[in-house]
This record gives structure tokens, C-alpha cells and sequence, in this order.
């Protein structure tokens, strides 16, 4: 036997329950889709079998290497350390970021994917408490376009596009943009 605990064998066995669920379920909305050759579970399933995977990674690793916390790693505590509170605005940062997200997927059917995220991104990083403009902006644009090379070229994904316009128009020039680009290769 590994240096695992049981409670490692209960997560593992957690994980893989719900992915074997999961995945059983997708059966009953396996629909072919015009623009996705993989169909409506294509990338529902490549996370459930992602989500297996580092399931049984985790037990492996515990299995091997066991589950206690190694000195001088980063972040690896024995004990999670109480949270204080200092100030008022410490409340407000908490409570800003709790409610960005809320907001974002709220945002969605009116704006759009398109349109919300990099506002999302950049508020999220200023919610952290990041005030460079410039890493803001950079970061942004990086995260922006892998979410968008993500789903748009490599899962070819249908995303919100707003039904309020200025947003439905600029996510239709970008989605004329990406089918111009696509006929080009």
C-alpha cells in the first residue's frame, strides 16, 4: 500500500463517480450540430475525461509520494490560516469579487461573450488589486485571445453574442472576421 490516506481513495472515487455520471448523461443530449463536427458533447466530454485524469493523477501522486505537505513549497500549509480582515475596503475587494462574476454571466445574454470578457478580465485583475494600466491591458488582450482562439478555431463553439446592439454588431464583425479567416486556410 502507498502512503495515501483513505480520504484520498474517497475523493478520487468522489471524482470519477461524477465524471462516469456525468458522462452517462451526455447520452441523452448527443445531438449532431452543423458547425461542430463533434457534436453538443464533444467538449463536455473532453472535460469530464480531463477531470478523470487528474483525479486519478492526484491519487497516484499521493499514492506515491503521500499527501503531506513538503517544506518550502509555496503555498503548501498544514493548517489553512484564519482569514482578518483589516479594513473596511478589504470587505468591499471581497465582496467586489464575488459580485463581478454574478454580473459577467448576467451580462452575457445582452452584451455578448464577445463584448463582456475583456471587461471582465480587466476588472477581475483590478479587483485583485492590480493597478499597472499596462499589465491590465496586456493581460487582457492575452487572455482575450486565447479564450477566443479556444473557442472559436479549436472547439468551434457557438458563444453568446448579445442581442442589444452596439455588442451584437461587433460580435458579428468578429465572427465575419474568423469565417473570412477561415476560408483563407
Amino acid at each position: 500500500m502507498g502512503n495515501h490516506r483513505s480520504s484520498d481513495v474517497i475523493e478520487v472515487v468522489f471524482w470519477l463517480a461524477l465524471a462516469i455520471i456525468f458522462f452517462a448523461v451526455s447520452f441523452e443530449f448527443n445531438q449532431p450540430i452543423e458547425i461542430y463536427k463533434f457534436g453538443a458533447t464533444g467538449w463536455p466530454r473532453v472535460i469530464l475525461f480531463l477531470t478523470a485524469v487528474v483525479a486519478i493523477g492526484n491519487f497516484y501522486q499521493a499514492y506515491k509520494k503521500g499527501a503531506v505537505a513538503h517544506k518550502g513549497r509555496v503555498g503548501a500549509l498544514d493548517e489553512a490560516d484564519a482569514v482578518h480582515y483589516k479594513s473596511f475596503s478589504q470587505y468591499l475587494q471581497t465582496g467586489w469579487l464575488l459580485i463581478l462574476p454574478l454580473i459577467y454571466a448576467i451580462s452575457l445574454k445582452p452584451v455578448g461573450f464577445y463584448c463582456s470578457t475583456p471587461f471582465f478580465i480587466a476588472l477581475i485583475m483590478v479587483a485583485w488589486g492590480e493597478r499597472r494600466a499596462s499589465f491590465i491591458l496586456y493581460n487582457t488582450l492575452i487572455i482575450y485571445g486565447l479564450l477566443l482562439l479556444l473557442f472559436m478555431i479549436v472547439l468551434n463553439a457557438p458563444l453568446p453574442q448579445g442581442n442589444v446592439s452596439p455588442f451584437y454588431d461587433v460580435s458579428a464583425s468578429i465572427l465575419r472576421a474568423k469565417t473570412q479567416l477561415g476560408q483563407l486556410f
